[in-house]
């Protein structure tokens, strides 16, 4: 089985080489060492993630998340408990002046 990151190693990957980086070079824009940068390109599963978004910056990404399908599955489309008022009903409270 292939980690989970392996997508994304191929994207760091391809966008360095596109802007014509070098791995110590996007690490020196980075602020992190090059074998940090190896690391990513490589798919290690575990990555610190501040870092991680350094590089990510410097090469003009960023990391979105989105739905997917989970280890517990999918969630209801409104996880609303029932008799549980929703942040949707609560009245915003009025600004009182100073």
């Amino acid at each position: 089985m292939s980690s989970p990151v392996v997508p994304l190693a191929g994207v760091v990957r391809t966008r360095r080489a596109e802007l014509g980086l070098r791995q110590s070079e996007l690490a020196d824009l980075a602020g992190c060492s090059e074998r940090f940068v190896h690391t990513i390109e490589h798919g290690k599963s575990t990555l610190r993630l501040d870092k991680l978004l350094d590089v990510l910056e410097v090469l003009g990404l960023d990391l979105i998340t989105a739905p997917g399908r989970g280890r517990i599955g999918a969630l209801p489309e409104d996880p609303v408990i029932e008799g549980t008022p929703s942040v949707l009903d609560t009245p915003l409270a009025a600004e009182e002046g100073p």
